[in-house]
């Protein structure tokens, strides 16, 4: 049995690519027929858009969200299949990813999380279309100086808030369009390495989604959530979520809160866990792992080359 300890990260929007899960659905049937699953009960072909595009249709959020669950979902799949001695001791999920976290730790069937992505959407993009606003990436600059931007800025007209704390160094911005911009400018004459507005038209994690969020509880309520079987460490207070009340209260607040990425991370380290297995799409959560503190390891599982390499983890 192995004695290494590990947690699996699940990510979120900005980690799909064309092609996602295509190539290990070729590899592996497990993760074929779980694309195949998805398409059934979504009633059209999401693997299409995952595999073949165009870029503008898998990133409408509608799109993006399932798509990412259901790379993770048929990877985590596999990994139960293939490497079943590789248990994680934790789970947390980068934003939409806590709700791939849930169907690893057997809070909800896969089917019904997928649907839950698919509302989150939905309610997303209809929010962002009601209320329009962006996102912003602010590098090199300590969180408190840009807090303290935000609050500058924010009036009753506009507001900006902290969207995401990724790592030191990296943080994300989301708000009205005006209230935005103002902060850039702020950020930039204030010593920013470098200000980057993100290509969305939705403020997530900010309060112009708390439409969305209204009616997210609604679908929250739906879901019949269980008792996680592993720990969540969740994204609005970077504390393990033991119980399905917890459960519930985040994701509750999570499309109106910042992504507590940093201290997740450092929680997770803090329990003497340094190797980390991103599951589904991409590296991008691998990346901030050495940002947060270099002795973290990330193994990725988006080819199946990199699959067959956690053999050792298992030894």
């Amino acid at each position: 049995m192995p004695t290494t300890q590990f947690a699996f990260l699940f990510p979120g929007q900005g980690s799909q690519s064309i092609g996602m899960g295509e190539e290990t659905a070729k590899s592996y049937p497990i993760v074929q027929k779980t694309f195949d699953e998805a398409n059934e009960i979504l009633g059209y072909s999401l693997s299409k858009i995952a595999w073949e595009g165009p870029s503008s249709e898998l990133n409408d959020t509608v799109n993006t969200q399932p798509a990412l669950l259901v790379h993770s979902v048929a990877i985590l799949r596999l990994l139960n299949e293939k490497f079943p001695e590789i248990k994680p001791d934790y789970l947390a999920g980068h934003s939409m990813g806590e709700i791939s976290a849930l169907v690893a730790a057997k809070s909800l069937p896969f089917e019904t999380a997928l649907q839950l992505a698919h509302t989150r959407g939905l309610l997303m993009k209809q929010a962002g279309q009601e209320s329009p606003g962006g996102m912003a990436a602010i590098l090199g600059m300590d969180i408190t100086s840009i807090e303290h931007i935000c609050n500058e800025v924010s009036t009753d007209s506009g507001i900006v808030q902290i969207a995401n704390d990724n790592c030191p160094g990296q943080v994300v911005i989301s708000g009205s369009n005006a209230a935005l911009e103002n902060a850039m400018k702020l950020a930039k004459q204030n010593g920013a390495k470098k200000v980057i507005r993100l290509a969305v038209s939705i403020a997530a994690h900010s309060k112009l989604m708390v439409q969305a969020e209204n009616g997210f509880r609604e679908a929250i309520k739906l879901a019949n959530i269980k008792d996680p079987i592993t720990p969540i460490i969740g994204n609005v207070n970077a504390k393990p979520m033991m119980d399905m009340q917890s459960i519930i209260q985040d994701l509750k607040a999570q499309l109106t809160s910042r992504v507590m990425w940093t201290e997740t991370i450092k929680f997770i380290g803090a329990q003497g866990i340094t190797n980390f297995i991103e599951i589904g799409s991409g590296s991008v959560l691998s990346g901030l792992l050495k940002r947060i503190n270099r002795q973290y390891v990330g193994h990725q599982t988006n080819t199946p080359s990199k699959i067959e390499k956690l053999a050792s983890l298992g030894s």
